[in-house]
């Protein structure tokens, strides 16, 4: 294994990465993840996000031969509804909507997996719900969070490792969008009361410390297409997911 670097919002530097390593498949997950509805947040997000997505693809085609799965999010909106929620959104849909073309026009072989709010063990990003409200509990905090009122489709990082993997060996089709979800919907309250109930000792969150943010969507994977598609399907339940997680910070302060 060797890692190799570049400023994949540089399209001269992702071309001259990808003609020196050739590779046979290319997963693009590079993203600067952020739910923030801020303006400060739209040209970032365009360079990382979008930017980085075009590159990619084009200098995919330009060399041939190569598959592309492409990291997309549950943020976008669903096709006929033209408004993302948020800078992220926008970025991501904009980016499946570049990998749609480049495989009709340029028969580029790009996969888009659509990937449902992910958590798991060793999450870099603790600000995130999850490890925010493990790591916050476990310390004996209250984790401030919103009413907690929105539904959220939750997968394990295992399940979207392994559809990531399934979507590469896939055999070029027409198909260029899946998701990678559970199938259903849990409230952020719920889960959070999970976490607190797992801890114990007296843990408690401060529910409605934090607004509610606008334009939240709402739903679920269609993980039935994606089964006929890829032959998967997720195989941790949220509660078994939740308590392995919540292990691993135990492990592994933070």
């Amino acid at each position: 294994m060797k890692w190799w670097q570049a400023d994949l919002a540089s399209y001269e530097r992702t071309c001259a990465l990808l003609q020196e390593i050739r590779p046979d498949v290319v997963f693009h997950l590079a993203s600067r993840v952020t739910g923030s509805r801020e303006l400060s947040q739209v040209v970032p997000l365009f360079q990382a996000n979008l930017a980085s997505t075009v590159n990619v693809l084009t200098s995919c085609a330009e060399l041939g031969r190569i598959r592309v799965v492409l990291a997309g999010s549950s943020e976008e909106p669903p096709l006929g509804n033209a408004t993302p929620c948020s800078p992220y959104a926008a970025a991501k849909s904009s980016g499946t909507s570049y990998a749609r073309m480049f495989h009709s026009l340029f028969r580029l072989p790009v996969l888009v997996a659509r990937i449902f709010m992910t958590y798991g063990p060793g999450q870099a990003d603790v600000q995130k719900l999850v490890p925010y409200t493990i790591t916050s509990l476990l310390q004996g905090k209250r984790p401030q969070l919103s009413r907690g009122l929105r539904l959220v489709d939750w997968i394990f990082i295992d399940d979207v490792v392994e559809g990531l993997i399934r979507a590469a060996l896939m055999p070029h089709t027409e198909q260029v969008t899946l998701d990678l979800g559970s199938g259903s919907l849990t409230s952020i309250r719920a889960l959070v009361e999970q976490i607190i109930e797992i801890i114990g000792v007296g843990a408690t969150a401060d529910f409605g410390a934090l607004p509610d943010r606008a334009m939240e969507p709402e739903r679920a994977a269609d993980v039935d297409a994606t089964e006929r598609f890829l032959h998967w399907k997720p195989q941790k339940v949220l509660r078994e997911g939740i308590e392995e997680t919540v292990d691993w910070y135990r492990r592994n302060p933070i």
